[in-house]
């Protein structure tokens, strides 16, 4: 899909030379990108954008401007993509402890379309890593557009697979939503919210936001005036100090107090920022600290109970790290097969050539069969990783079907007697297993059962057939941390990060000490992970009672000696405890309700998701239609009706319902891992005959979108008898039905 959109956007760019920007020495055409230049990828969005759907190539002029370019016959399937000409982009971030919400203000217009006519057309918004859409809002002329959640159930689900043009995910992190029929010449006002993870590396806390614009979406006009604003608050642990410690933008610190600080950026500029928004800090320590943070419910919570935050950081200085026993349990059965299992070798060697020498270490590589390394935990001396190469490179060879519980009982087996050490499960799949259930009940009896520190299970998803709340599930249950890949093309750097915090722990066994005062206590994750440098560690979650005036917090370090921290309890002024915390308690509870099948649980994620706005497996996200000039020709009398979900709701006449695909990751796809198709796979559309390939290729050779004009000038310079001979040829071309063809195929610029 993503291959599909970058043609759809190249056939656009070219598309565009039909756009006449007048004779003005001040205006100039925008910069296409280099042919050499182009890559897959390289014209999939950077920062949000808006595209004309274009499949009537004739409708593409200056809507000021018109040049009376002879009408082009045929049509553009798939529909060609113009990016439009962006009037202004602001940006708002207000940072709080490891969550940021990004709100974005944008203007395009629809400059590549004639003032008579109407094209519909595609926003596109990438969101980093971890993020999650959260709100849209669209204003047009005479429309406007919001998006909103709904519950989710099967008549949903069914028209979502009919309605799936409307929007979707075009990449794990690229959202695209289509506005329909905007005329030329028309501005489009467009408001984006979405949340993302704030990162934490090498001590700070690190955001990095898609904000790469591209040159062909600066207008062509270069007096028309561009302004750029970004705004970002900074909200911490209250009385803390905050150091700022790197800006891709030259932002002015306007607001700086005990805890926050405030920067701004607003000015006039000559073309759209060329790099993503960067933009890091630290909260200096020098020792394990931790915050506990509370908050009462509103009137409007479905859950009355009060709400709780633990933030435990690891500090600046670098402290002991747990040695270690680690399995790599690894998948190689056949859908992992070509660049996949290729990338999950050579992340695998580089994890390796990690280990510290009094590390020990073994794999296991499974499909429908186990094949062990070593049966014995082998220390990671630089022999041991040379003959552990060796290994892989032999046996890692992708075949064969995926059975998870014969490798991970083995690797269970083989860690019982670790004493020394944190024994660790590194776990890797892109499949799915009918006997995840059974497997998660197994690990928790062994946890139960186990010793003093128990297995700690990392588990790491790659693609969207993976049973995504499984591996979360199995990693809550062994007290470990879960990741994922969605494309394929992250899995080195990902699987590098997730095993970084495996390989550094410094505080294990950690405990929270609550008094009896409580009533209740439900915290997220249940089964707390243990503490790695590499990030904080943090808890959430409701209470009922009087929360003690100070909070012990208990573990053991690395040389298996205790420790105890006093946690500072704080009221969270001005921080939004429930939507920063929000998306990781829905992925905590969406995986105890597949794994319970409680409906109870499925019902409360989805109250929780209605009430914050975030995404989840049991809510749809829809899109409503306001038509403004309707709603004044018609009366303002409410009609109730009945909607797909089975409830009733109040609609005002002129409004209408735009349902989107469903935007979960699902619980896997057991016929897509039996049948080995690898993550990633897409449904290749038909392939155009030889003989529009052959006559695409010709004519974006000679023509390049240009071929109305060039035809008229050559048609000009030909005598009469050259000119009988060619329309009677063409005739007869036509007679055959060729000439509609290779007037479409000519005009869509596919280069096959």
């Amino acid at each position: 899909m993503a291959e599909e959109f970058s043609r759809a956007v190249d056939d656009g760019l070219r598309l565009s030379k039909r756009i006449n920007y007048g004779k003005d020495r001040a205006v100039a055409p925008p910069k296409l990108p280099a042919p050499m230049m182009k890559s897959p990828d390289s014209l999939l969005p950077t920062a949000p954008m808006v595209y004309a759907v274009i499949d009537d190539p004739g409708i593409v002029d200056n809507p000021d401007i018109p040049s009376y370019q002879p009408y082009v016959y045929g049509r553009c399937d798939p529909p060609a993509l113009i990016p439009i000409e962006m009037k202004g982009i602001e940006m708002e971030i207000d940072c709080y402890m490891d969550t940021a919400f990004i709100t974005m203000n944008g203007s395009w217009r629809v400059h590549c379309i004639m003032a008579s006519r109407a094209c519909d057309c595609r926003l596109a918004i990438p969101i980093s890593k971890q993020g999650s859409i959260l709100g849209v809002e669209i204003t047009a002329p005479d429309k406007s557009y919001s998006t909103q959640l709904v519950l989710m159930d099967d008549n949903n689900e069914n028209q979502s697979g009919i309605q799936a043009q409307n929007g979707g995910f075009l990449k794990s992190n690229i959202l695209t939503l289509t506005i329909p029929k905007i005329d030329g010449g028309s501005i489009l006002s467009i408001k984006m919210r979405w949340s993302q993870k704030i990162v934490y590396l090498d001590g700070q806390f690190s955001l990095n936001v898609p904000f790469t614009f591209p040159d062909f979406v600066n207008p062509a006009a270069k007096t028309v005036s561009k302004r750029e604003k970004i705004q970002i608050n900074v909200n911490a642990i209250a009385g803390s100090e905050l150091l700022c410690k790197k800006m891709s933008h030259p932002l002015k610190e306007v607001r700086r107090h005990a805890g926050s600080m405030g920067f701004l950026y607003d000015s006039e500029v000559l073309s759209w920022s060329n790099s993503d928004f960067c933009f890091s800090y630290a909260v200096p320590s020098s020792h394990i600290n931790g915050v506990v943070l509370l908050e009462s419910a509103s009137a409007h919570d479905f859950d009355q109970r009060e709400m709780f935050y633990i933030s435990l950081s690891p500090g600046d200085i670098q402290s002991k790290v747990f040695k270690k026993d680690i399995i790599f349990i690894i998948d190689i059965s056949g859908s992992m097969r070509g660049k996949l299992i290729d990338d999950t070798k050579n992340t695998l060697s580089e994890a390796l050539s990690k280990l510290n020498p009094h590390d020990s270490f073994s794999i296991i590589a499974f499909n429908g069969e186990s094949y062990i390394f070593s049966k014995s935990m082998e220390l990671a001396s630089k022999d041991a990783v040379e003959r552990a190469n060796e290994w892989i490179k032999t046996n890692f060879v992708a075949a064969g079907a995926t059975n998870i519980s014969h490798a991970l009982n083995k690797a269970l087996e083989m860690l019982s007697s670790a004493r020394s050490s944190v024994p660790i499960i590194f776990l890797v799949t892109d499949g799915t297993v009918e006997d995840e259930k059974q497997i998660c009940t197994l690990v928790k009896n062994h946890m139960i059962n186990g010793e003093s520190i128990c297995p700690r299970i990392y588990t790491f998803g790659i693609g969207a057939f993976c049973n995504h709340y499984f591996l979360r599930m199995l990693a809550m249950i062994g007290r470990g941390q879960y990741d994922a890949a969605l494309d394929v093309d992250l899995v080195k750097p990902q699987m590098l990060s997730l095993f970084d915090k495996a390989s550094s722990l410094i505080l294990a066994n950690i405990k929270v000490d609550i008094i009896d005062e409580l009533d209740e206590f439900e915290v997220y994750p249940s089964h707390i992970p243990d503490l790695s440098s590499e990030g904080p560690l943090v808890l959430s979650g409701r209470y009922k009672g009087s929360f003690p005036e100070s909070l012990k917090v208990k573990g053991v370090l690395a040389d298996f000696s205790n420790f105890t921290i006093d946690m500072k309890i704080q009221k969270a002024k001005d921080m939004p405890l429930q939507r920063v915390s929000a998306r990781d308690q829905i992925e905590y509870l969406t995986a105890q309700a597949w794994l319970s099948e409680n409906k109870q649980l499925e019902q409360k994620v989805a109250k929780l998701s209605l009430q914050t706005g975030f995404l989840s497996e049991y809510t749809q996200m829809i899109i409503l239609e306001d038509d403004h000039l309707k709603k004044v020709k018609e009366s303002a009398e409410t009609k109730v009706s009945k909607n797909n979900h089975g409830q009733h709701e109040a609609n005002i006449q002129g409004q209408r319902t735009i349902i989107l695909p469903h935007l979960g990751i699902g619980f896997g796809n057991l016929t897509a891992t039996a049948e080995n198709t690898p993550p990633g796979y897409e449904t290749k559309l038909p392939e155009v005959a030889a003989i529009f390939k052959a006559a695409s290729n010709c004519c974006s050779t000679l023509c390049g979108f240009c071929c109305c004009p060039c035809c008229i000038q050559c048609c000009s310079m030909m005598n009469n008898q050259c000119a009988t001979t060619l329309t009677q040829l063409f005739i007869a071309v036509g007679c055959f039905g060729c000439l509609t063809c290779c007037s479409e195929i000519c005009c869509s610029g596919n280069d096959g």
